[in-house]
């Protein structure tokens, strides 16, 4: 089969990986155009575009995936399947045009979480398990024919970035799957389905960084969730604040406790050696791992040997 690949970030570059070693060789990688990138702003090429480039594949990176000269190029590959994993939509020109169609990897188990951020908003909702789905494009985002799928147990204290690996690992096994049922003709797809009335589906949708903000009124269980649903990017945050001054700081990792209390949430409860908890509905939140704006990412013991947090709070 002739298969033209479309991935940008490194959760594409394990299936294309596993998809080389097992003789799937595309003929053609589609990635993001290289982007200006640290102090230098020196332009940086996407995870996908490096891994490309050092096993010989030919790359094309269009500005705009509607643009005639692309599309141009595609045809001249006649391809007979394109592969979409962690890409940006593609316009109907563009996912017609292989005669076995354009498949895509996902990472939830659809038809829930369909969306830009499924990792994050698993963890976020306190889910106990999610997925890897492969299936058919059509018009709508991810709403095509189920082609496979794989459940991956969540871990309480799975973070974005280790449920990243695990939907990553599993996603190009289940990938490599789908290729070979597509090459032998023996692969099935089916609608998807709409779950029970007793299941409510969620979506996934881009993260924003006003979404990101911690709300310190919530459950102690409810924000030990959200903070490892965005750990470690693009990260939890909230203010600390002392009078008129105030900070941005960055959490990446904490842990709950239960407890009945009467301090307001946000405040913040320290020995000023070893450990910071902050007062929330119904218990608190142990900061393990911050970082304040400007600043290195410290463990917590590193912090307060160099912040001293009397009178501040956290909003």
């Amino acid at each position: 089969m002739k298969i033209i690949y479309y991935g940008t970030p490194q959760f594409a570059v394990e299936p294309l990986r596993v998809l080389l070693e097992n003789s799937f060789v595309p003929a053609a990688v589609v990635t993001s155009p290289d982007k200006p990138a640290g102090r230098g702003l020196k332009p940086a090429s996407s995870e996908v575009k490096q891994f490309a480039l050092a096993h010989g594949l030919k790359i094309l990176q269009p500005e705009k995936l509607s643009d005639e000269s692309f599309i141009s190029e595609l045809n001249s590959i006649h391809p007979d399947l394109q592969v979409i994993v962690a890409f940006r939509k593609l316009p109907e020109t563009v996912w017609r045009l292989p005669k076995l169609g354009t498949i895509n990897l996902h990472a939830s188990l659809l038809p829930d979480y369909r969306g830009a951020a499924p990792i994050n908003h698993v963890i976020i909702n306190g889910e106990k398990e999610t997925g890897v789905t492969t299936f058919y494009i059509n018009e709508k985002i991810d709403t095509g024919k189920i082609i496979l799928q794989e459940k991956i147990y969540i871990d309480e204290n799975d973070t974005a970035g280790t449920l990243h690996d695990k939907l990553m690992n599993a996603g190009a096994a289940l990938l490599l799957e789908t290729l070979r049922q597509i090459e032998k003709g023996t692969v099935h797809s089916n609608e998807q389905n709409q779950p029970a009335s007793s299941h409510t589906l969620h979506t996934a949708p881009k993260l924003s960084k006003e979404f990101c903000r911690i709300n310190w009124n919530q459950s102690p269980e409810k924000i030990f969730n959200f903070i490892r649903g965005l750990s470690p990017v693009p990260s939890a945050w909230t203010e600390i604040v002392n009078g008129s001054s105030s900070s941005r700081v960055n959490i990446f990792s904490s842990q709950k406790e239960i407890m009945n209390h009467n301090f307001a949430p946000g405040k913040i409860i320290s020995d000023h050696k070893s450990f910071l908890k902050v007062a929330v509905q119904g218990g608190y939140i142990l900061l393990k791992e911050l970082q304040l704006a400007g600043k290195k990412r410290l463990r917590i013991e590193e912090f307060l040997r160099g912040f001293n947090t009397e009178n501040y709070f956290l909003k």
